[in-house]
């Protein structure tokens, strides 16, 4: 046993209770620890207040606002229970207590030192001390402490939203023991879902440094180029890669002080960096500081929201150089229309780079610099590529960092856009081109490695070996593959079936595969299969363009046929002689969470938004979601449950839509089984999970379920209190008059049909009657409306 894996964190202390107090608050609640979250008494506090509910006032306010923000920092809001508030004068003793004490009061030096100094006189001696400064020294905030805090302390980054942004930077301070780093590296990954990454103590550390640079080259071209900024966000958002904020939607979401705040702190405390120039603040920007136009949180900043005569919303965007608002105006760049028709990232990337026209020539200059500046940084920020790249992915939430962007468009490529530019790359890129390598990365035997600048030979990315990265595995042949999905072999007789579908929605070609693959497996001896896959989302459900065309046209009869081969492939996951386990991430809608319903479990990272939706189309979900919401409302009569209650609660869920914003919230849906269905806080850990639980089923003795005869519905009893339920959602306006319809179609399926009483009914009874209710909807006039309307809009599924 290593000695990360002895210490055990079971209670934390956050001190301050800001938006990154509180969200680190509740991220540590989320995953289940006791946590004491304190703050300063309030400043207008009478003296001689004893009352605890006033003298801890800051910190409950700042509980409460946090629970109520969107996105929710919470998986449940149940957990906020987990979280007792306190005050610094009264509860600094309490600190003894916990094993974790997380410092993230207010960026300036000497009060992290002060409230520190207090913890030193008051915690347990071997408990972990962190900061979660962004950018003070951790060298500077440790001065004066006693030897085992010191031994005991280091910089530990979170990015906010802390439970959303993935990057958990570990700065160590001079003294910091190597065991303490060795523990928090590993306990971010797996406890916390971060990625980790080791950065030194410098300015801003990695993400910050490199983001900032970024941030700050995109603001200096756009004025020299003439673009406009939604021009520059087009550019730097999705298109390669990035989030939809793009440049300048950023800026306005972090707030212009804080970027300015950040700029000033690296030109002040690196003086050696070679790009300091570019981080001077330009002329537009000090006007936004000038005028408080700091952004989201003042109402205005590159952006501006406001309304036109007729009053509809209008969004205006700063021409920087008349400094006025103006409506958006769209330039013509070739580039990105190319763009637009590449799916793939990196040749989209390449495309652009090279691309003639303002759109190209911003990119190839705006890569160009961040490849030299991102390649100088390494030892000074890091002493390898990866780091820098982790930091980017996960903390800003780039699809590819730099090196990887570099490697997208070619090694010589990137030297020459640098250097057309003025940029220096350093020595070691140069020594590793002499050497005859020409990318930062490669796959080899199913392994992604890295050039590591020390040794000059490529290594093994660390911590990979924990995880199933099928994107190694495409260079083995496939166990099965068909137009829509893969097969891959990931060890110990275990196989991955991975959607290649657009938008990994479910079609023919993977009901087909499931059916296919599943046979072959079995004749050939696996152990089991994980259906999963490393994309953004699970699936976003079934291909209702296809079932949208046939019900438009009104064809039936392949209607049926289409409806029936869904249902009977996600019954064949549940009946083979092999466990099925999914595993998922992002979004799992309709037909995506009718997969998963149906197998022997799931390994479901946290960060899931599972949901039946079908009903937002005009239809009820007939991929065996409704029958399965039936079966299961049976079994939990068995457990002694009311039986009514608990039908009104899964007809709820079917008949509003509803979607869980975490994977906890979906137990309360029933979409997973306690005790069936395991979170995984990291998603890049779910398909080894998977199969760790495909492997303990195997082990046991794992037996094809018997095909159920025995399901308990309510008929008309049932019927008439789902009805009365449906009439309640209507009154309370939260349903028109087709809903209904929709409504009592779920009811119908439920409740077994116009049955005489309570009775005991078969799976494919209840099959049969759920795609009847479908194709009944289908020749309804509101729900051919809503088709058509999605015919017309080409959007897939999504409410």
């Amino acid at each position: 046993m290593t000695k990360h894996t002895q210490r055990r964190i079971r209670r934390a202390a956050v001190l301050g209770s800001g938006v990154m107090g509180s969200g680190i608050a509740c991220h540590f609640a989320n995953i289940g620890l006791d946590v004491l979250m304190l703050d300063i008494l309030p400043r207008d506090m009478d003296e001689t207040e004893t009352n605890p509910q006033v003298r801890n006032s800051v910190a409950m306010k700042a509980l409460q606002t946090a629970i109520k923000s969107k996105p929710a920092p919470l998986y449940d809001k149940d957990f906020a229970k987990r979280i007792t508030v306190g005050n610094f004068t009264d509860d600094m003793d309490k600190l003894g207590d916990y094993d974790w004490i997380i410092e993230v009061v207010v960026e300036r030096l000497d009060i992290k030192q002060k409230v520190l100094g207090q913890v030193d006189k008051v915690r347990r001696k071997g408990s972990l001390i962190t900061t979660n400064t962004s950018g003070i020294p951790i060298r500077m905030i440790q001065e004066g402490m006693s030897e085992d805090f010191r031994q005991h302390f280091c910089g530990t980054h979170f990015f906010n939203p802390a439970r959303y942004l993935r990057l958990f930077e570990i700065i160590p301070g001079p003294d910091t023991k190597q065991e303490v780093l060795d523990f928090f590296m590993h306990y971010g990954d797996l406890y916390l879902g971060k990625t980790t990454v080791m950065a030194k103590d410098t300015p801003a550390f990695i993400g910050n440094r490199i983001g900032v640079y970024s941030l700050s080259k995109s603001y200096a071209l756009t004025d020299e180029l003439g673009l406009r900024i939604e021009t520059v966000d087009q550019l730097t958002g999705p298109a390669l890669g990035r989030p939809k904020t793009g440049t300048f939607r950023l800026g306005d979401l972090v707030g212009h002080d804080t970027g300015a705040h950040v700029m000033t702190g690296i030109r002040e405390n690196a003086p050696d960096d070679e790009a300091s120039a570019v981080m001077e603040i330009p002329q537009y920007y000090q006007f936004l500081l000038d005028n408080k136009f700091l952004g989201n949180k003042s109402g205005q900043g590159f952006y501006k929201k406001t309304t036109d005569e007729e009053g509809n919303r209008v969004i205006l965007g700063l021409n920087l150089k008349t400094l006025e608002y103006e409506e958006p105006q769209r330039e013509d760049i070739p580039s990105l229309k190319t763009a637009k028709q590449i799916d793939d990232l990196p040749r989209r990337v390449k495309a652009i780079f090279g691309a003639d026209d303002k759109g190209g020539q911003f990119v190839n200059r705006m890569l160009g610099g961040l490849f030299a500046y991102s390649a100088n940084r390494i030892p000074e920020v890091s002493d390898n590529i990866y780091s820098i790249d982790d930091a980017m992915r996960a903390g800003y939430a780039w699809k590819m960092g730099p090196f990887q962007y570099w490697d997208a468009v070619g090694l010589q490529a990137g030297i020459d856009a640098a250097e057309n530019d003025g940029a220096t790359i350093p020595q070691w890129v140069k020594d590793m081109q002499s050497a005859g390598h020409d990318s930062f990365y490669k796959r080899e035997d199913g392994q992604l490695k890295y050039y590591d600048v020390e040794t000059k030979t490529y290594k093994v990315k660390p911590g990979t070996e924990n995880f199933i990265i099928l994107d190694n595995l495409r260079e083995q042949k496939p166990v099965y593959k068909n137009s829509e999905i893969t097969v891959h072999d990931i060890g110990d007789g275990v196989a991955c079936l991975e959607f290649t579908s657009a938008h990994n929605s479910i079609g023919e070609g993977v009901l087909r595969g499931y059916q296919e693959a599943i046979t072959q497996l079995e004749e050939e001896g696996w152990r089991g299969l994980v259906i999963g896959n490393g994309a953004d989302n699970f699936s976003v459900g079934a291909n209702l363009m296809m079932i949208a065309q046939l019900a438009y046209q009104q064809e039936f009869d392949e209607l049926n046929m289409a409806v029936n081969l869904f249902q009977q492939s996600v019954m064949r996951l549940r009946y083979s002689a092999i466990p099925v386990v999914a595993a998922t991430q992002g979004y799992v809608f309709g037909g995506g969470c009718e997969t998963v319903m149906h197998c022997d479990g799931a390994a479901v990272a946290a960060e899931s938004y599972i949901g039946l939706v079908e009903a937002g189309i005009g239809v009820i979900p007939a991929g065996a979601g409704t029958k399965e919401f039936a079966l299961r409302a049976s079994d939990s009569f068995f457990e002694g449950d009311v039986m009514i209650p608990t039908l009104i609660d899964r007809f709820k869920t079917i008949a509003m839509a509803s979607v869980s914003t975490s994977a906890y919230e979906a137990y309360n849906y029933g979409y997973l089984i306690e005790g069936r269905d395991k979170v995984v806080v990291n998603k890049d850990r779910n398909i080894v999970e998977a199969k760790r639980m495909v492997l303990d089923m195997a082990d046991d003795g794992y037996t094809m379920p018997r095909q159920r005869d025995d399901i308990t519905v309510l008929g008309r009893g049932g019927l008439a209190a789902l009805y009365a339920a449906a009439n309640e959602l209507r009154r309370g306006h939260f349903a028109s008059e087709h809903d209904i319809k929709i409504a009592k179609k779920v009811a119908w399926v439920l409740c077994g049909g116009d049955l005489t009483g309570t009775q005991q009914v078969s799976e494919q009874y209840l099959l049969d009657i759920e795609r009847e209710a479908f194709l009944s909807l289908c020749g309804e006039q509101k729900t051919l409306e809503r088709i058509q309307h999605m015919l017309q809009t080409n959007k897939p599924l999504r409410n």
